[in-house]
């Protein structure tokens, strides 16, 4: 038997989510094949057969969110079977198969999904009342939503449950009615009940709620007769429900993102510089480029030319190129210069890798950044593409911001910001006013490594790249 567990695929990556089991319970598997789809921290991947034979004692259900080496399955050979605990048994052993289970003690704990017992938590849930349905009776996430189901539905229709309203002479109401009124307004005085003895359910105030935009709010059957005459309450602000806020589930990569920001905002002393680029000659330079690559797939954009040029400015700056080691109480200068380029995606954010580019040309610095970020947005990159940046460029000029302040992705030590390309006004050698595009920059740096006077010479060096191109093949 041979455990598949939840692969870690990075150093900072603890869980990840299953989207779904792409082979099932009892199905053949072969050594490599796919078995599973995962979410990591900001990509999609396949967990693979660890080995041939048969997928079995799957342990979580698609959606759940496990733990990085957390066993979620088991892979048996032939005349193998799991039992509950998950250790093999074979098929010259069917006594052991063919015992019923021996009933666990009431003070042990059920076996449980670690969401089951994190909502059985909770909730308030005991997980020895719940009957798990998952393998070997493992109780699941959806068995604990079931328990609260019946439990609310043995609240609702309960004749037994204390009601003070009933012993004060009042009307009768179970607490889910009693809770839903209160929240939009109904007074249950109002109100007649269709359970037993007329105790108002949840469902006639929902009732209520759902016709509240008719003429009368509460219809005959829900009329409180006073002094014989029927009494229609009309709709009023108080008898409006609101409806709930819609939300946006705060996890997986949007969680991630964050958390990460979170921290290096809170933790990295950020400090910023501003500079403006005159990019005629890299606009000048982008077009002659592209009139000689038209046959061609790739197209060079300004964010190539930036890419270049950082890496440029990076080689003759080392120190914003680092990254901080607190435990070791050193700063490490990195050899390789490798520039994250953030891709805005639907739900989120994420940073893949150009690896070497100061050694890079544009055009294949274009075609690189154009296949990543294509592969992004279809959820494609390799952990591996995603991973060993040293310093990250966010570009958001075509959205048109003009500038903005980017947090820094640590470990790194900086990250520059580019904002839209807009032409101004500017004086010439001679004060003569001239239109130039000028690109607006900020530079992030961790102020712990760097200091002012690095970071300006770093910025004045990359505006001076973007300005003459042709000085990065010197």
């Amino acid at each position: 038997m041979k455990a598949v567990i939840m692969p870690k695929l990075g150093f900072t990556m603890t869980e990840s989510t299953i989207v779904q089991w792409m082979k099932h319970e009892g199905d053949s598997v072969q050594q490599g094949e796919p078995i599973a789809e995962i979410t990591t921290d900001k990509v999609n991947m396949e967990v693979e057969a660890p080995e041939s034979g048969t997928l079995a004692g799957l342990k979580f259900k698609e959606g759940d969110t496990v733990p990085v080496t957390e066993i979620i399955a088991y892979i048996l050979k032939v005349g193998e079977r799991l039992v509950d605990d998950g250790r093999r048994t074979t098929e010259d052993r069917p006594s052991i198969m063919a015992s019923p289970p021996i009933p666990s003690p009431s003070h042990f704990l059920p076996s449980a999904t670690p969401i089951a017992v994190r909502m059985a938590h909770e909730l308030g849930i005991d997980l020895a009342t719940v009957t798990g349905t998952g393998a070997g009776g493992k109780i699941t996430r959806e068995d604990v939503e079931g328990a609260v189901k019946n439990l609310e539905l043995r609240i609702e229709n309960s004749e037994s449950l204390p009601d003070a309203k009933v012993a004060d002479g009042k009307v009768r109401a179970t607490p889910a009615a009693r809770q839903i009124a209160r929240e939009v307004g109904i007074d249950l005085a109002g109100v007649s009940g269709s359970g037993p003895n007329q105790r108002i359910q949840s469902g006639d105030i929902r009732e209520i709620i759902n016709n509240r935009t008719k003429p009368s709010a509460i219809s005959s059957k829900q009329s409180a007769a006073v002094g014989g005459q029927p009494s229609v309450v009309e709709a009023s602000p108080s008898f409006v429900a609101h409806p709930p806020p819609n939300v946006v589930p705060y996890t997986g990569m949007r969680k991630t993102i964050g958390t990460r920001l979170t921290q290096s905002y809170q933790q990295l002393p950020h400090i910023a510089f501003d500079a403006d680029a005159d990019v005629s000659l890299a606009e000048q330079l982008r077009a002659r480029a592209n009139v000689a690559l038209k046959a061609g797939p790739i197209k060079i954009s300004l964010t190539a030319i930036v890419v270049k040029a950082c890496g440029w400015a990076l080689r003759h700056h080392p120190m914003l190129n680092s990254r901080l080691d607190e435990r070791a109480g050193q700063i490490v200068l990195l050899d390789e210069i490798n520039i994250g380029v953030a891709v805005a995606l639907e739900n989120g954010l994420i940073v893949p890798v150009i690896r070497q580019a100061d050694r890079k040309g544009i055009q294949q610095i274009a075609g690189e950044l154009a296949d990543l970020a294509a592969r992004a947005k279809i959820n494609k990159l390799r952990p591996d593409e995603i991973q060993g940046g040293t310093f990250s460029i966010s570009n958001l000029g075509m959205f048109g911001v003009t500038r903005f302040t980017a947090i820094i992705n640590s470990p790194e030590t900086a990250i520059l910001a580019v904002g839209a390309v807009r032409k101004q006004f500017v004086p010439d050698l001679h004060d003569q006013p001239v239109l130039r595009p000028l690109m607006g920059l900020r530079l992030s740096a961790d102020h712990r490594v760097v200091d002012g006077a690095v970071a300006a010479q770093f910025l004045a060096d990359l505006v001076r790249a973007l300005e003459d191109p042709a000085i990065m093949t010197l």
